[in-house]
């Protein structure tokens, strides 16, 4: 009877071998797949990101990406205000001389390009000088659709500084001329560092977006008026 139970046991074992190596393979190609996707995403960026607003080139429209006013918990979102603090610091020096402000407005009472058109004009931003995209669901569709839907051909990219690198490969993958504005960190480590985490997740789909799937914007549809950078000279 021992005997029978330890032949049992190596056959077990000899079954379970395949399967471990298997998905210890996987594993290695995940992590590989990150790392690449890492590396490509900042060597598009390279360059390209600027903190200063005396430092910054000067465009004629700058891309606002969108995220929520609110958290989760109903508290302000300190990375709204900061992208929203930065945009109207571009404008007020006359580094970009019009906002294309785009979020996600999937759903009634959610309006993510309403509420930054909102907090620009607080901050003294006309609202002339803002346009909403209201299809910008992620940051893929928010970077395409400024170059199809709006006509941009280069543009101001303004997020915070672990956004920026992905914003800006999306860019360059689509041939939109782009450079980053980059906010000013929140402060909280621990919002940081949950922020940073979802970041190599996101710039690892990217990868796949960008050169596997080759996915495009949710939704297009038709053309928006020109904005002022995509007009000719």
């Amino acid at each position: 009877m021992k005997d029978q139970i330890l032949r049992l046991g190596r056959r077990m074992r000899a079954h379970r071998l395949p399967g471990v190596i298997g998905l210890a393979g996987v594993a290695l190609a995940g992590l590989m797949w990150m790392g690449w996707a890492d590396r490509a995403c900042l060597q598009a960026a390279n360059g390209r990101v600027f903190r200063s607003v005396d430092a910054v080139p000067a465009r004629e429209t700058g891309l606002v990406l969108g995220t929520s006013r609110q958290t989760r918990h109903g508290l302000p979102n300190l990375h709204f205000n900061q992208r929203m603090e930065a945009a109207a610091a571009l404008y007020r020096a006359g580094k970009v001389r019009h906002l294309l402000v785009s979020g996600d407005n999937h759903v009634a009472g959610y309006d993510e390009p309403t509420d930054m058109r909102n907090a620009l004009v607080a901050a003294g931003v006309p609202p002339e000088a803002i346009t909403c995209d209201y299809a910008g669901f992620r940051t893929l569709d928010s970077v395409v659709r400024a170059k199809k839907i709006f006509g941009l051909s280069r543009c101001t990219i303004i997020t915070e500084a672990f956004h920026c690198p992905r914003a800006l490969w999306i860019a360059q993958r689509h041939q939109l001329e782009a450079i980053a504005f980059a906010a000013p960190d929140v402060g909280l480590k621990s919002w940081s560092w949950r922020a940073q985490a979802r970041e190599q997740l996101a710039r690892s789909w990217c990868a796949v977006d960008l050169y596997l799937l080759h996915r495009g914007p949710k939704f297009l549809g038709p053309k928006e008026p020109r904005l002022p950078s995509a007009r000719p000279a």
